[in-house]
């Protein structure tokens, strides 16, 4: 099943440089912009809850796909390129395993942990494990 999840965040990540070619910016941009979206992390410095949500805000895909529709229907391309960038960006993170954070700590995610101590606490995919919300 984790193959399958990161194919999935492959191909969606894919898309995002697709939909990029089609807009009329040069080919930089998108390596220039794409880790951008990380600047949700400095909700952290105010504490663990501000931080998840201005992360969440910036990495969630519907959040991306409304900026972009918005952008499509006004015919901005920098708008468009702004939702392309934040899919693109949610789909790397989810790619290498950082997902959606949790309100009590920077490493709790809907993925699961993430860092060597949580990777090893970590039970495996399949296994019955409780989130908390």
């Amino acid at each position: 099943m984790k193959t399958l999840l990161k194919t999935e965040e492959i191909a969606q990540f894919l898309v995002s440089i697709v939909l990029f070619s089609q807009l009329p910016f040069a080919w930089w941009w998108f390596p220039a912009l794409i880790l951008l979206p990380d600047v949700g992390m400095l909700g952290y410095l105010v504490n663990p809850k501000v931080g998840a949500y201005l992360y969440n805000l910036f990495h969630h895909k519907g959040v991306a796909l409304l900026v972009g529709s918005v952008g499509l229907l006004m015919n901005e391309p920098v708008v468009m390129l702004a939702g392309v960038i934040l899919f693109g960006h949610a789909a790397m993170d989810r790619m290498m395993g950082y997902g959606l954070k949790y309100t009590d700590s920077f490493h709790h995610t809907h993925l699961g942990g993430i860092g060597k101590e949580d990777r090893a606490k970590e039970k495996p995919f399949g296994s019955t494990q409780k989130l908390v919300a």
